[in-house]
């Protein structure tokens, strides 16, 4: 039997505009029972050439059964994505689903003077990723990502009750790694899942998938129909191929973006090591300063050595003088002394 792969997001909300196929596909994944879905798309367009091509972020407003006559209302996010840059644009969407005063219920809380109080309470959120690409280290087709309450101090999980602060402010996710999905099957959500196998598409042809209807489960069936006869619709059929045109177009987009990241890389490793290259040159520089203040250093030594001792031969040649003078006083001092004793002869 052949099917429109469900990969491309046009397939993939036909199956899902189908509120039956919608809860068996997303109540398998949760493995709670889903009692109704309100579909609520979010589109926005993206253009390339010549063609518009509709972007679906699909929510649902789930009412989810949890015992006998017990429900909660819960939002369902889900997300595909072809590319790992997916990842701002699905915090974005989350971000706006938190934000979303709408994403609400109102409930009664009776007083203890008997009268009835209304309560708005935020919704909790679940979130379901489908990935094209694999994950960097776990190499599972399905992964649950829950929230559970620790007692730090007594190092305990706390089983007893939900807190609506905490519900309000975390969730649980769900990751579909579809290039982990294995040809054989061990669990009913696998064969189920296997709808998504990129691994089963014909050889020349990316949208459709070849799979055998009697491997799955009859409740299944439903499902496999409908992405059976999306196969016979003129515009699933074009739009795939325009998200064909579009994904070419993000990933030539994508390598070329990787492309500038490298050599910016490579321009500020070059910088670097220029940067590096200058350090060292100015380390250099700095040494040989350096020397050259010691010479300069040693150099005023030396110059003040040679002053000292400069003027240490004045004072010397200052007492030489001094005692030569002496000498001439004595001198005449003499000579008059003998001309008196040649007088007096």
């Amino acid at each position: 039997m052949q099917i429109a792969n469900p990969i491309y997001d046009v397939v993939f909300k036909y199956l899902l505009e189908d509120s039956k196929s919608a809860i068996l596909l997303l109540s398998a994944i949760i493995d709670q029972p889903i009692e109704t879905l309100e579909f609520l798309p979010q589109e926005g367009s993206s253009y390339l050439k010549n063609h518009s091509l509709t972007v679906y972020r699909v929510d649902f407003s789930a009412k989810i059964k949890t015992g006998e006559n017990e429900f909660k209302q819960v939002i369902i996010e889900i997300q595909k994505a072809k590319l790992p840059s997916d990842i701002m644009r699905f915090r974005r969407y989350l971000g706006e689903q938190y934000a979303n005063k709408d994403n609400r219920y109102i409930a009664s809380k009776q007083q203890k003077n008997g009268t009835i109080k209304k309560i708005s309470t935020p919704l909790p959120i679940i979130t379901l990723y489908f990935l094209a690409y694999p994950l960097e280290h776990h190499r599972v087709p399905v992964i649950k990502v829950d929230r559970r309450y620790h007692d730090v101090v007594k190092n305990e999980i706390l089983t007893n009750h939900k807190e609506t602060f905490i519900e309000s402010l975390t969730h649980d996710s769900y990751v579909i790694q579809i290039s982990q999905l294995d040809k054989e099957q061990k669990s009913e959500l696998e064969r189920l899942l296997s709808i998504f196998d990129q691994k089963r598409h014909l050889d020349k042809d990316s949208h459709i998938l070849e799979l055998k209807e009697e491997n799955y489960p009859a409740k299944y069936c439903r499902l496999i129909r409908r992405l059976q006869r999306a196969i016979a619709e003129p515009e699933v059929r074009k739009t795939m191929d325009v998200e064909d045109d579009y994904l070419e177009h993000l990933e030539n987009q994508e390598r070329l973006i990787e492309k500038q990241e490298q050599r910016l890389e490579e321009n500020k490793q070059k910088l670097e090591e220029k940067d590096q290259k200058l350090e060292e040159k100015d380390q250099k520089l700095e040494e040989k300063d350096q020397k050259l203040e010691e010479k300069d250093q040693k150099l005023e030594e030396k110059d003040q050595k040679l002053e000292e001792k400069d003027q240490k031969l004045e004072e010397k040649d200052q007492k030489l003088e001094e005692n030569k003078q002496k000498l001439e006083e004595k001198d005449q001092v003499i000579e008059k002394l003998l001309e008196q004793l040649k007088k007096q002869k």
